[in-house]
């Protein structure tokens, strides 16, 4: 009898085995959704490193800016909410990258500036850094521009020396020095834009001695650092933003001048990629002339657009070779390239002075049909 009643349980404990066994697994948790990445403007990285700095070291910095600057600053601060750490450490690390590039400019110069740079972030890190700093820097040290029109500043400059208006015109946005440039008359105006182009670098006494001179204009405290303004690449912006009338007096006053300054400074006002902003007729002129050998090394590193251009006004023929040659020729020097694509702009440029082109420059030309 009890081996029945102990074969009985022994059949039971089986049984509560067999339904554990059917007791349903849990399903693998799924894994967390990736965080959305976190973009910051500029103002909400500087908001997010005085917050990591703490209330103590964040007084210091703000001792060196602006009430303005303090009163935008503590408002990003007061809209930031919250930041995860990695965010917050991206933005520790590019402030302390800015500093480093500060320091360097500061000491050293920009080429002392770029060596350290390249050396510890490499040369595509170091020249954002560097455009965004000399930027800064340009923006702080005549930040009275942005607040004044075109008149008030004509107003203001055209009293001054050529050389004063050049150097002062250097840390405008070309649209607004063109303003100034086209009120002037036109000996001034050569002056002038031989004074910006000859510009290269600007020493913080000589920017101290222009701003004694206008004290009762030009009030601001600029500060120590030195920055590269002006210059042939920035003048050339300057002139694609003129009208026709005061560019063709300028280059013609400029000629007799220094030639080798005037045509230095036409060859950069139009770039081979610009092609893509010239009108049909124009590009389908100008092509004629070209010799197909340039516009297939040219082609060699041009842009889509600039390619999607030139084929669209060529005949399917013409087309078709240029593809064709295009694949077929390798080991192409940069060199030669780029003197293809000059000599394509060079006859631009004679075409456009015969007036059988048309090139847009800064929206200031009507074009009729």
């Amino acid at each position: 009898m009890a081996d029945k009643e102990g074969g009985k349980a022994r059949s039971r404990d089986k049984d509560k085995d067999k339904d554990k066994d059917k007791t349903p697994e849990k399903a693998p948790a799924k894994p967390a959704p990736p965080k959305p990445e976190v973009k910051l403007t500029s103002a909400q990285r500087a908001a997010a490193v005085i917050v990591a700095l703490g209330a103590e070291k964040a007084s210091k910095l703000y001792k060196h800016m602006d009430p303005t600057e303090v009163e935008q600053l503590t408002l990003e601060v007061a809209k930031l909410g919250y930041l995860d750490s990695e965010t917050t450490e991206e933005a520790l690390t590019e402030f302390h990258k800015m500093c480093l590039t500060n320091k360097a400019v500061t000491e050293g110069g920009l080429e002392y500036a770029r060596a350290v740079l390249e050396k510890a972030y490499g040369a595509q890190a170091a020249d954002d850094m560097l455009s965004k700093v000399t930027k800064t820097l340009k923006n702080r040290e005549f930040s009275f521009m942005s607040k004044a029109d075109v008149k008030s500043l004509f107003s203001a400059l055209n009293s001054e020396r050529a050389q004063t208006i050049a150097l002062v015109l250097s840390y405008m946005d070309a649209d607004k020095a063109a303003g100034v440039i086209a009120q002037l008359d036109v000996d001034r105006q050569i002056q002038v834009v031989e004074g910006m182009a000859n510009i290269d670098s600007v020493s913080p006494s000589a920017v101290k001695i222009i701003e004694a001179e206008m004290s009762q204009k030009f009030s601001n405290v600029i500060s120590s650092a030195q920055v590269k303004v002006g210059g042939i690449d920035y003048v050339a912006d300057v002139m694609n933003n003129l009208d026709r009338a005061s560019e063709k007096s300028i280059f013609d006053g400029l000629m007799e001048r220094d030639q080798e300054l005037a045509d230095e400074i036409r060859k950069r006002m139009f770039v081979f990629e610009d092609i893509v902003t010239m009108d049909d007729r124009s590009v389908q002129r100008f092509v004629r002339d070209c010799d197909p050998r340039d516009l297939v090394l040219a082609l060699k590193a041009a842009n889509a657009e600039v390619g999607n251009k030139l084929f669209a006004n060529m005949s399917s023929r013409m087309a078709q070779t240029i593809k064709d040659d295009l694949e077929i020729t390798t080991n192409v020097r940069m060199k030669d390239v780029e003197a293809a694509q000059q000599r394509i702009v060079d006859i631009i440029r004679t075409l456009e002075e015969r007036n059988e082109i048309i090139i847009l420059k800064g929206g200031k030309d009507d074009i009729i049909a």
